[in-house]
């Protein structure tokens, strides 16, 4: 049995918790919130560090020198950060789901993720090239596939 079926996610170690993470890189990218209904919208504009290829950081170790706001996902604050997609694995874990059918763990690379559109790959602008956010509003981050 693999370890994030034996496992919570509380009892996991800190190498197994980051290999969750299927990098996809939805969650590198700026998204807006709704002042009056607090609805949330995804944009297309990526952080500065994400690679648009590999959908991976530029400087994943010393990320919070370049970018001081980047959020670290941690069991404390995995229910609080609504922002994340639902096709995340720390939300499909800590919601009682199983892994995605292209996740990485399962597959062995990122491939079969971007095969299945659930990446960032090839769909995102550098952040720092958008005007106005609110014209890059996006639903594919939104998109959960099994």
């Amino acid at each position: 049995m693999a370890f994030w079926q034996s496992k919570t996610l509380a009892q996991m170690s800190a190498t197994e918790w980051e290999s969750l993470c299927d990098g996809c890189g939805k969650c590198c990218l700026n998204k807006l919130i709704d002042d009056e209904t607090e609805d949330l919208y995804y944009t297309n504009a990526a952080c500065l560090l994400l690679d648009h290829q590999t959908a991976g950081c530029q400087h994943y170790s010393d990320r919070f020198t370049h970018v001081p706001q980047c959020t670290v996902i941690t069991i404390d604050n995995i229910h609080e950060l609504t922002w994340l997609p639902d096709s995340c694995a720390y939300r499909r874990l800590a919601a009682g789901r199983e892994l995605p059918s292209w996740h990485p763990l399962l597959t062995g690379s990122k491939e079969a993720m971007h095969l299945a559109g659930m990446s960032i790959q090839g769909k995102v602008v550098d952040e720092r090239r958008v005007k106005d956010i609110e014209d890059h509003i996006v639903l594919w981050p939104l998109k959960d596939v099994d």
